[in-house]
């Protein structure tokens, strides 16, 4: 078994993709940080130093933006998808790959400037997984989706034949009794 500290791969398991959020998702927050210390500092030179209170919030929001993105990380298996997040505490989502049956990706006017947006993965029972502000997010749909999709038919052509034959004998009794029936 291989791994990080926060997730384990069997051995056979291949990574197929792995990202986190774009650090640039930490913008709108440093910029509402930026407005409330600026902000403030304008207005205690008008003689409010009540509003100094502001201060440590718009240090507060950027830094905890950041720390949230810079501790989140996703992971595409083979047989699973990964999702760690968590500042303070640890909080890792593993959904089975065989589950998914629905991915889809959202880009806004920014994203679709700059490539990055959302993934959005459904599984069956309900509940999902959803990676934001990711690198690439058309890409890393159609990795899920790889690994989702199965062209192959079970069993093999002998296997498949031998059903045939067994079907068709169970047709020819049922077409042979019913034509006994009517007579």
């Amino acid at each position: 078994m291989t791994g990080t500290d926060w997730f384990v791969l069997d051995d056979s398991e291949e990574i197929q993709w792995q990202g986190h959020p774009r650090l640039m998702s930490v913008l709108p927050a440093f910029l509402v940080g930026l407005v409330l210390v600026g902000g403030s500092l304008v207005v205690v030179t008008t003689s409010e130093p009540l509003v100094l209170l502001l201060v440590p919030l718009g240090i507060a929001i950027p830094a905890l933006s950041y720390l949230s993105v810079s501790n989140t990380r996703f992971v595409v298996t083979d047989r699973a998808l990964y999702r760690k997040t968590g500042v303070l505490s640890r909080n890792v989502r593993r959904l089975s790959i065989d589950r998914v049956q629905n991915s889809s990706f959202r880009q806004g006017i920014r994203g679709t400037m700059f490539d990055y947006g959302t993934v959005s993965i459904e599984v069956a029972g309900g509940g999902g997984v959803q990676f934001q502000n990711i690198e690439n997010p058309r890409d890393v749909r159609a990795t899920i989706d790889r690994q989702t999709t199965t062209d192959s038919i079970p069993g093999t052509l002998a296997q498949w034949n031998d059903v045939l034959e067994a079907v068709r004998a169970l047709r020819f009794a049922v077409e042979d009794g019913t034509e006994r029936n009517h007579r």
